[in-house]
């Protein structure tokens, strides 16, 4: 089933009441675990911190055209969402008494590319490959150390993002449901390069704290394979499921 903009915006607000991270607990990290994760820590930390404006532009042009104004409202408690985790993971590097990273190259290159994308179609698919990466990235940081706060962290981390990927593909569903059959031969073509492109890039950034937590390249690549070709299947369902959404948002 395809659920409204309403539906999301609603996830949303009551997501946002839980508080999953206990601040209360102290961190407990060893030097050794530290040297694995920490440049992939405060990597994805930066990454969690955008301000979303060149995602909320294209939200908003696509949301005008399909006459759905609430999309936008859900885009925005998204993005806010994401902002949470980047404030978290901050917190925690802080609380360890290390400095946030202010610049990385794999962040330098999506920010650069972003000003360019107007698609919410890109947009979307994007995300959601990032999303998936972030999964197995965030059960890696998990298992790579005893630290009960920064379990709690990335176990809020995972729940949220589970979350974001049916949003996503709900989104990817619908857009795909318009296009012609050659334009869809198109748009997975692109879809698959785009996630080759970005599967090989993760991993050549944060192998090492990936490996930490428990998962090899064979590993990851196993399950990002797995993952992505879900939503292939997924978006390639009978059109009739993109009825409910249209008569709820």
């Amino acid at each position: 089933m395809i659920h409204s903009s309403s539906f999301w915006i609603n996830h949303y607000q009551e997501n946002a009441t839980q508080q999953r991270v206990d601040w209360e607990i102290q961190p407990n990290i060893t030097s050794e675990e530290k040297e694995n994760i920490l440049y992939s820590l405060k990597a994805w930390q930066l990454g969690e911190t955008s301000e979303g404006k060149h995602l909320l532009a294209a939200a908003t042009k696509h949301a005008k055209k399909i006459g759905d104004e609430n999309y936008i409202a859900a885009i925005k408690l998204f993005i806010k969402e994401e902002q949470k985790h980047g404030n978290n993971l901050g917190k925690y590097i802080d609380a360890i008494g290390e400095k946030r990273t202010k610049s990385d190259w794999g962040d330098t290159i999506f920010r650069k590319l972003r000003y360019f994308n107007t698609s919410m179609e890109l947009w979307t698919i994007t995300v959601i490959i990032v999303e998936y990466a972030a999964q197995v990235f965030y059960q890696s940081l998990h298992d790579a150390t005893d630290c009960k706060l920064l379990k709690s962290i990335c176990n809020d981390i995972i729940i949220d993002e589970a979350h974001h990927i049916k949003f996503q593909n709900e989104r990817l569903f619908t857009i795909f449901h318009s296009k012609s059959l050659y334009n869809k031969i198109f748009s997975v073509t692109w879809y698959c390069l785009l996630f080759l492109g970005t599967i090989h890039a993760v991993w050549f950034g944060h192998g090492k704290a990936l490996k930490a937590g428990g998962v090899n390249k064979k590993e990851f690549m196993r399950q990002m394979y797995y993952k992505f070709f879900n939503s292939i299947k997924f978006i390639h369902q009978s059109d009739k499921m993109a009825t409910p959404m249209v008569a709820m948002s």
